[in-house]
């Protein structure tokens, strides 16, 4: 049985540092179907410093990244806020910490698993706060080798701790060149887990394609409007087209779920019938003719005559008796030379 595909929708920044537009986020994608919400959580003092350079200087407000940092922060009670929200819109509440200091503000609100961001991963110190829940971690490979993705697994095995991982590339947008489709079955036959699929292309059909070949996690940036203000508008995904790419899931994971079997085509029978043929003559012909293949057609339906599998059997044969343009051609009609 094929799992049922996970759709995890990221908030991330695009709430702007708004708890109204957050809570709109939670409301719209909710509607639309997803499994869970996620967010990040960033306590600047305890992850970030005035040294950290802009990935994208797309913002004029903030002066130094750890300015932009700040100003995306939510109070515990706003962050209570959300989480129920999501509780009321039964979605879960997915958050990636940045910080130790964030894992103890996201184990007050009482979450029942972990992201961790592709800059994480090789952050053992995250790692070891995190593995000390207990509870469940999703990776995200985007910036990691296998050498470093194999240590990351292996640390958080040896304490037990239960593994998706996702296929992710850190590229705002990415391009289709570098989207990875291929490691989704590597990372299955490497680690032997549950594996996903973190777009940012900003495109439904990476989704698709990443559910045809296998992810049963996929996650994608999520935004009202790509013409929005901020650091990963240009690689989400507005609503309509998630609305969209959740009916396209539902029809690729039931075609997984049900294989077709090419060894047996009885379900045909009927169709074979109308559509396959049987050997005609394409000309007027006389008693004795020694039938060559420019003699022949195949016309609709199959039954009628001798089937076009076998014109080669036909061919040299020749006639018992005379044949009108397009007379079936049956067993009865032909004979040795």
């Amino acid at each position: 049985m094929i799992k049922q595909v996970e759709i995890i929708a990221e908030v991330g920044q695009a709430h702007e540092g708004s708890l109204g537009m957050a809570l709109a986020y939670i409301d719209a994608l909710a509607d639309a179907g997803v499994n869970a919400v996620k967010f990040q959580v960033h306590i600047a003092e305890a992850e970030s410093s005035i040294y950290e350079p802009f990935r994208v200087k797309f913002s004029q407000q903030d002066q130094t990244r750890y300015d932009y940092w700040k100003r995306m922060e939510f109070t515990k009670e706003q962050w209570k806020i959300l989480k129920q929200r999501c509780d009321e819109k039964r979605v879960e509440f997915l958050a990636s910490p940045f910080s130790n200091a964030a894992v103890d503000l996201l184990e007050e609100l009482k979450v029942k698993r972990y992201k961790v961001g592709s800059g994480e991963v090789t952050n053992f110190l995250l790692l070891e706060k995190i593995a000390n829940t207990g509870k469940p971690v999703i990776l995200s490979s985007g910036m990691s080798s296998y050498e470093e993705l194999d240590k990351s697994v292996e640390f958080l095995r040896e304490k037990n701790i239960d593994i998706s991982i996702l296929q992710c590339t850190t590229a705002y947008p990415s391009k289709p060149e570098n989207f990875g489709l291929n490691v989704i079955g590597e990372l299955k036959e490497r680690y032997r887990t549950s594996v996903g699929f973190s777009d940012h292309s900003a495109k439904k059909e990476t989704c698709i394609a990443a559910t045809a070949l296998g992810a049963e996690i996929l996650e994608f940036h999520a935004v009202f409007s790509r013409k929005s203000f901020g650091p990963d508008a240009s690689s989400s995904l507005e609503i309509e087209e998630i609305i969209e790419l959740l009916i396209a899931i539902k029809h690729i994971s039931k075609a997984l779920e049900n294989p077709v079997d090419k060894k047996d085509n009885s379900r045909f029978t009927d169709l074979k019938g109308i559509f396959e043929k049987s050997l005609a003559v394409n000309k007027d012909l006389k008693k004795g003719h020694i039938l060559n293949f420019n003699d022949l057609e195949a016309k609709k339906p199959n039954g009628y005559g001798i089937k076009p599998e076998d014109f080669y059997k036909v061919v040299g044969k020749a006639l018992l008796k005379d044949c009108q343009k397009w007379d079936f051609l049956t067993a009865d009609m032909i004979t040795d030379v």
